[in-house]
């Protein structure tokens, strides 16, 4: 498994608070060992999102990513439910 993550989601990353930034770490960590964890609330999205797949980080913080292939997942935002969609 191959993770990258975008410029853009690295810059939101960046204006997390810090206890933001370790809760994601954590959950980050989380989802390479087993990505049908129940914590992460993982779920694929629809309408123009579609290609994309949330993971749950806090009650409202969430992570979008895409799938390329059967190995590289790239991490394109992290918002509040609000901001992503």
């Amino acid at each position: 498994m191959r993770v990258v993550y975008s410029k853009k989601f690295a810059k939101q990353y960046k204006k997390l608070p810090k206890k933001l930034q370790r809760q994601t770490k954590v959950r980050i960590s989380l989802w390479q060992e087993n990505q049908k964890n129940s914590l992460l609330r993982q779920r694929r999205l629809a309408g123009e999102l579609a290609h994309l797949y949330s993971i749950n980080i806090t009650g409202d913080i969430r992570v979008l990513y895409e799938v390329i292939g059967n190995e590289i997942y790239i991490f394109q935002l992290i918002g509040s439910h609000s901001q992503l969609y």
